[in-house]
């Protein structure tokens, strides 16, 4: 097994007491003070996640936009510079090779997130693609990023002298006064909480002042760090898709109710065929959402039945306790030839045991952002 990678500020997250896991090959911590205060902590005040592993990329030259349109599901012509979009790297079968933002910096230069494991994946396929001229960088470990996520983050970026007052999904280049010198970070009116929140970007080297200076205001206004157990919780409380779950080269937009990121009326982008036609057709499974009604939490792989000794109708993609509705939730495939709909009680087996759900559509929270 290879090694774990670190991220730029390991040692402050082993000096916060967390707790580690592997994550997309990096050693990422989990959680500080325990998962279900981070989730109420973000969800009431506010927290800081590190989410450094996170790929970055930089596609440069000459209609770099116009390539990025080219290749990626949503319409990059739709936001101008300063903005960023979610969007879809797709295989030609209409699979997800990634979800990922696009910051539009100008018609000549896109930078890329893409999710960890994915980024080597993506950024070959560009390359391949990529016309004379256009030229796409793997800067995965030229920057870090940082979640401020939370009703109370906006006080916070004002009170450092950062810009708060965005548009959702806008994004401005400013300099951070820290104890250790100024620093230049990009900020983004983004994140994957549901919360009003930014994701910041300093340089890989000046990640420890940065995040520093972050926690500290954090603190300030009775918030924590917050590591990946409680991302997971507040993105599976929104119904927001988590690659290799909700989305994957098996998994199609249209399967996943994320078509919103598809740019139907573009005449190219990769999938693009086989996504028309799916869509045309009608999808074989379709996300919903289930909120246990009995005593028990789904877990991801838990199987879906369409009643007690039913058939097989489904398999939950992702499973948690929700500390918002203190009551188990999950997303899940589920055929639609079993015609079930919203408000349809169903069977998720776990562990040999009956657990009753409700169908919804998410998220099974208000969204904030």
């Amino acid at each position: 097994m290879s090694q774990l990678l670190a991220g730029p500020i390991a040692d402050r997250h082993v000096a916060l007491g967390a707790t580690f896991a592997e994550f997309g090959g990096w050693n990422m911590p989990v959680s500080y003070a325990g998962t279900v205060a981070e989730h109420n902590a973000v969800r009431e005040k506010i927290g800081v996640f590190d989410v450094s592993h996170l790929g970055k990329a930089l596609v440069s030259g000459p209609g770099a936009a116009d390539f990025v349109n080219s290749a990626l599901t949503n319409d990059l012509a739709k936001i101008g510079p300063g903005k960023a979009q979610y969007t879809l790297c797709c295989n030609e079968s209409g699979g997800v090779v990634d979800d990922l933002i696009a910051y539009l910096v100008s018609s000549d230069e896109v930078f890329l997130i893409p999710n960890a494991a994915n980024t080597a994946s993506v950024v070959e396929l560009l390359r391949v693609a990529a016309p004379q001229g256009v030229e796409i960088t793997d800067r995965h470990r030229e920057f870090a990023v940082f979640a401020v996520q939370g009703p109370r983050s906006p006080e916070l970026l004002a009170g450092l002298g950062l810009p708060a007052d965005m548009e959702y999904m806008a994004f401005v280049d400013a300099d951070l006064n820290t104890g250790d010198g100024r620093f230049p970070v990009r900020v983004c009116r983004t994140g994957y909480t549901g919360e009003r929140g930014y994701e910041i970007l300093p340089r890989w080297d000046d990640a420890g002042p940065v995040f520093d200076t972050l926690l500290d205001g954090v603190r300030a206004l009775g918030g924590q760090a917050a590591g990946l157990g409680a991302r997971d919780t507040l993105r599976t409380e929104m119904g927001y898709a988590l690659h290799g779950h909700e989305l994957s080269t098996e998994i199609t937009p249209v399967q996943a109710r994320t078509s919103w990121a598809v740019g139907w009326n573009k005449p190219q982008f990769f999938g693009r065929d086989a996504l028309l036609a799916e869509k045309e057709a009608g999808p074989v499974r379709r996300l919903y959402g289930l909120r246990a009604t009995g005593r028990g939490v789904p877990r991801a792989d838990c199987t879906v039945l369409a009643g007690p000794g039913g058939a097989q109708i489904g398999l939950c993609t992702s499973g948690t306790f929700s500390p918002t509705l203190k009551q188990g939730i999950a997303l899940a495939l589920l055929d639609t030839s079993s015609g079930v709909r919203k408000g349809d009680e169903v069977i998720v087996d776990v562990r040999g045991r009956d657990l009753p759900c409700e169908v919804v559509i998410p998220p099974f929270v208000p969204s904030h952002v």
